[in-house]
């Protein structure tokens, strides 16, 4: 939509939060409206109380204020629209979903300016992707890495944008990973056990809690911190593990309770069981098949949302690629 958007929302219970935090705090991350973006709309006098604009992000606010933010119409994006190949696996007027092949970038980036998914959608697409970020049709509600495969829904409309962005802020959308790591999560591992955060619930599911933020040291990573960072949890069990007695790997079902960046490949690695072929997060040598696996060995298999206009469930199921099979066939294989 060009036309722009009017949303409410309603601050928290804490008193005397600056205006711009109070909003970072209510406004679904999904929604693509950063800190800087809100900032910018409060300065520019988008933002109302009660029909007062508040026009100084600064600003301290009583406990559960409702405030009104007055989305302009997006602005033309920068990403031209590029003929690239889509796997389709749903599609309507609202929103559209898709099987993302590995090494496909979601958005546009320094170093990234075309061949990513956005390119790809505004040709397929044309003028019907969400604008609500700021910028015309982008339509990006999350992402995934470049190097991991699968399912991912972009919203077409900004109504579409905002419901499921409150889903996935909410922790409704449906989300599974399949991925193969170093080794198996075990009940009787001393040190799994004893990690602040790391637990186990029926059905031998590992429940992984830790707050995920930037590397003090390495700003390129993330990692799990005992202070700041976002809160994330991660739910992980075992599907089938490989090498005999001592196992080698395991492939490991992965549901995502939040959606934090890198978030599984951050977990497991936390939980010393880290993703087969991570170069960033993972392990240097070990099994050679594991080792020269060329990227994370992560896919997201199954994504299941409330179709934010119809209301109607939708969940949808992408196969493991072409890599991963055959990485597969060479576990079972003792290769």
């Amino acid at each position: 939509m060009t036309d722009g958007s009017r949303i409410t929302f309603t601050t928290g219970p804490e008193k005397g939060l600056r205006l711009d935090r109070a909003l970072v705090q209510v406004v679904p991350e999904g929604m693509g409206l950063s800190r800087s973006r809100l900032q910018a709309l409060i300065q520019e006098g988008a933002v109302t109380r009660a029909g007062q604009v508040l026009s100084d992000p600064s600003m301290r606010l009583e406990p559960e204020t409702e405030l009104v933010v007055e989305v302009p119409p997006a602005v033309p994006t920068v990403a031209e629209a590029e003929k690239i190949p889509l796997d389709i696996v749903y599609e309507d007027q609202h929103l559209v979903v898709v099987n993302k092949p590995v090494g496909l970038v979601v958005h546009p980036a320094p170093g990234a300016r075309s061949g990513t998914l956005v390119n790809a959608l505004l040709h397929h697409c044309r003028d019907s992707l969400s604008g609500i970020g700021g910028a015309l049709r982008p339509g990006i509600v999350h992402r995934i890495d470049k190097d991991t495969s699968g399912l991912l829904v972009v919203a077409k409309s900004d109504a579409a944008h905002q419901g499921l962005a409150v889903q996935f802020a909410q922790h409704s959308i449906e989300r599974k990973y399949l991925a193969v790591v170093y080794g198996a999560p075990e009940r009787s591992d001393p040190r799994l056990n004893g990690l602040h955060g790391v637990s186990w619930e029926p059905g031998g599911v590992l429940r992984i809690e830790g707050n995920i933020g930037r590397h003090p040291g390495d700003r390129k990573r993330m990692t799990v911190l005992n202070s700041g960072g976002k809160p994330a949890v991660t739910r992980a069990t075992v599907l089938e593990r490989f090498g005999g007695d001592k196992v080698l790997a395991s492939l490991v079902e992965c549901r995502l309770e939040t959606g934090r960046t890198h978030q599984i490949r951050v977990h497991m690695t936390f939980a010393g069981h880290p993703l087969a072929g991570d170069h960033v997060y993972g392990r240097h040598g070990g099994a050679a098949v594991l080792s020269r696996f060329p990227r994370q060995a992560l896919h997201a298999a199954r994504l299941g949302f409330e179709h934010p206009v119809t209301g109607e469930w939708k969940g949808f199921e992408a196969p493991l690629p072409a890599d991963m099979t055959g990485l597969l066939q060479e576990l079972r294989q003792g290769r």
